[in-house]
């Protein structure tokens, strides 16, 4: 089963037909707004997230390894807005939330 939306003009793009296991009950609350002008999409319609800061980090042990965990910020998540990810796939994809920790000390002997 689909519904079809009444989507504003400057959602023009998207397809306004959603399959019922994409659709949640909203409770309106202010503060889970978010401006349609911050929204960003990318080439193929999907809506971006961004990191914006590393609040911890921790070390997951599984039966043969540990996991190295970090804990992110995330701009313009509902709900919940950080998350436990691995660390090595933050730092591939978003190298900037981890400044070089060496830098500054190359001149020293």
């Amino acid at each position: 089963m689909a519904y079809r939306m009444d989507l504003p003009a400057e959602l023009s793009q998207i397809h306004s037909t959603f399959h019922v296991s994409q659709l949640r009950k909203l409770l309106v609350d202010d503060s889970t707004l978010v401006p349609l002008e911050d929204i960003q999409v990318d080439d193929s319609l999907n809506y971006i997230e961004r990191p914006i800061a590393i609040l911890d980090r921790r070390t997951k042990a599984l039966k043969n390894k540990e996991v190295e965990l970090v804990k992110v910020q995330w701009l313009h998540r509902m709900g919940l807005k950080w998350n436990w990810e691995p660390e090595d796939e933050m730092r591939e994809h978003y190298p900037e939330l981890f400044p070089d920790s060496t830098a500054g000390f190359d001149d020293e002997v």
